[in-house]
């Protein structure tokens, strides 16, 4: 029989050469910064206050997201935290805030921060650093095209010139004799946008478009630049604006006596708004835009799992109207990112969260329209590339035709 003492030194013998091939008798949980065992530390800038603070309660909505998922046992027991400061809307801001978040809070990811300017000011920095910058809350075409660049950066919705070819197809298809005029924002988000629509319009773009007017976000109103394309003569007016810019933009058309069709970008258009543009005297008339998201107000929902599903995480959020298009935005994502660390598992690291995020994505969003999938492959980082066609009807939008997929058209 043999002795304690041998029966020890066999099993650090076999110990000894499971190391020495790699192997191990238990598996070790790989972690990183912002992971303990309890919580996963998430950041997050937005514009709670300023020109652009409609879009402050999708932080707010992601939030309530993470806060259900906690309640229900988290991801693999840890809980999210999500750390949200407030940059107004300006780079100024956007640099300092995203800089505390890395370097004094340790955060293990930037998540869903706001912006297209403020966004890119950030972008080199956290590259840098090697901190994830998921699933920006911009449709900035750059985040999918330059990836090859700047691999800590994902966005998630669809990109803003995508949207824009959408667009330009119904007018090269139905509007044939339209006299365009845009009205745009001054920085590369209104740019992008911009160039959407005269990269779909083609060669017709020269002749269609009467005139384009900018405007700056901290100005009061857009009423000079909208006379401006009135009197171009333009009969179409396309609206790649902000909320804020959206709701005076289309009172002051109504003003002016003036009744253009009008295509209105996604990230303006949830129905709330359009209710406020109606109270502050906009008519309403002749609207279309683009859709992903199935609407809160929209009661072809009501009895929808992922709506209910909405319904019951946004309650965790005391401050968020359960109609407001942005809230499911927001929720939308925040399932993304619960989706992508749930797949993580025990390597609960950046490279690995980065790498499921930006090359294995396959998801089934239960609170996108049916059909949209949030997907990612090694060759395409665009997470999502369908979206459809929507029209003002008076009190609500209305879905038109089927889902237009730009999969593979902007690179």
């Amino acid at each position: 029989m043999a002795t304690t003492g041998s029966r020890i030194a066999a099993i650090a013998a076999v110990l000894m050469a499971l190391a020495a091939c790699g192997g191990s008798a238990t598996p070790t949980a790989q972690t990183d910064v912002g992971i303990t065992s309890t919580e996963i530390l998430l950041g997050n800038t937005n514009a709670l206050s300023g020109a652009a603070a409609a879009y402050g309660t999708i932080s707010n909505a992601e939030n309530a997201y993470f806060t259900y998922v906690n309640n229900n046992g988290g991801i693999n027991g840890r809980h999210i935290t999500l750390k949200i400061l407030d940059d107004v809307y300006n780079p100024a801001n956007t640099v300092p805030l995203t800089k505390q978040l890395v370097e004094q809070d340790k955060v293990f990811a930037m998540f869903s921060g706001l912006g297209t300017q403020t966004q890119t000011s950030v972008r080199d920095y956290l590259n840098g650093q090697k901190v994830p910058q998921l699933f920006v809350a911009t449709g900035a075409t750059t985040w999918g095209a330059d990836y090859s660049k700047n691999t800590y950066t994902l966005g998630w919705q669809p990109p803003y010139q995508g949207e824009s070819r959408i667009y330009a197809k119904d007018i090269t298809t139905n509007h044939t004799s339209a006299k365009i005029g845009v009205l745009y924002q001054n920085d590369d988000y209104g740019q992008d946008y911009l160039k959407g629509l005269t990269d779909g319009l083609g060669s017709s773009a020269s002749t269609m478009i009467v005139d384009k007017e900018t405007y700056d976000v901290t100005a009061a109103t857009p009423a000079a630049q909208l006379s401006k394309l009135k009197a171009a003569g333009a009969d179409t007016l396309f609206l790649f604006t902000t909320p804020g810019f959206t709701i005076k933009s289309l009172a002051t058309v109504t003003a002016l006596h003036w009744e253009p069709a009008i295509y209105l970008n996604s990230v303006s258009n949830p129905q709330v708004y359009m209710g406020i543009a109606k109270k502050a005297g906009a008519a309403l008339k002749n609207v279309t835009s683009v859709g992903y998201i199935k609407d809160p107000t929209d009661p072809q929902w009501d009895a929808d799992a992922g709506m209910k599903l909405y319904k019951q995480a946004i309650a965790n959020c005391t401050n968020c109207n359960v109609n407001d298009g942005f809230n499911i935005y927001g929720v939308a994502v925040a399932y993304t990112m619960v989706d992508v660390l749930k797949q993580a598992g025990s390597n609960m690291t950046r490279a690995n969260v980065l790498n499921i995020a930006a090359n294995q994505l396959n998801e089934t969003n239960p609170f996108l329209l049916p059909g949209v999938v949030v997907k990612t492959t090694s060759s395409d980082h665009f997470p999502i590339m369908q979206e459809q066609v929507i029209t003002w009807n008076g009190t609500g939008w209305t879905l038109q035709g089927t889902l237009i997929n730009e999969r593979g058209t902007l690179k």
